[in-house]
């Protein structure tokens, strides 16, 4: 398997990097790789009548979840704290994404895939495929993937197929769970364990006794033919 270096996983929201791009990160960290989680929106409570100070507090407790979620991963995290409701253009977006890419030079960036249940994670899958595409065809050699996301799997074929030790296994989940997201403190959605029963299932499909995370390879033009 190619040993990355510096992995950078866009997440429309906070917990998405860390399901998508927790696992590779972990993994290559024993290769010496450095990794970031970039969540483009930080997130709000969403509730009926919620005081000024409640919804301080939810954030300011989101914030430390974040950084604390990234250090377990021993990977950074960073922030961009847009709103859903005032996203900047595709474009403007865009080319953030290729100031801050051409800034860190990643050799893999992981992000969402296109068959998506959620406006931001389709503007965020857009955006840093558009991104990635064009730094490739002014010569940067990055990998793109899109992680496995249970809000995106519509189209969703894996292509690459990441097998993880237990410890790794532990690792990414004892992290997870400092999310109350994650745990199911926010919403119904049951996080664990999709992603404890599709780790078993994608083993099954490459054929590979202990837990697998999934990937899909973008389609990328191949600028280093004949050169």
């Amino acid at each position: 398997m190619k040993e990355y270096k510096r992995i950078i996983t866009v997440g429309a929201h906070p917990l998405d990097a860390e399901l998508m791009g927790g696992p590779m990160s972990i993994v290559m960290n024993r290769f010496g790789a450095k990794s970031t989680f970039v969540h483009v929106t930080t997130g709000r409570l969403q509730v009926a009548g919620a005081t000024e100070q409640e919804k301080q507090d939810y954030l300011d407790l989101l914030v430390r979840q974040i950084d604390e979620v990234a250090k377990g991963m021993g990977v950074n995290a960073h922030r961009l704290d847009y709103l859903s409701s005032n996203m900047p253009s595709e474009e403007e977006f865009i080319q953030e994404m290729m100031e801050y890419f051409k800034q860190e030079k990643p050799d893999l960036v992981i992000t969402h895939h296109i068959g998506t249940m959620h406006d931001r994670h389709y503007y965020t899958y857009k955006t840093v495929t558009a991104a990635v595409k064009r730094l490739r065809a002014q010569g940067a050699d990055i990998d793109l993937l899109y992680g496995e996301n249970l809000e995106d799997l519509v189209g969703f074929v894996p292509t690459k197929y990441l097998e993880m030790s237990q410890e790794d296994v532990d690792t990414w989940f004892n992290s997870l769970r400092i999310y109350d997201l994650f745990r199911g403190k926010v919403s119904s959605v049951p996080y664990e364990a999709y992603y404890t029963t599709m780790g078993k299932v994608r083993g099954l499909e490459s054929s590979c006794p202990n837990f697998v995370k999934a990937y899909m390879h973008a389609g990328l033009i191949d600028y280093t033919i004949g050169k």
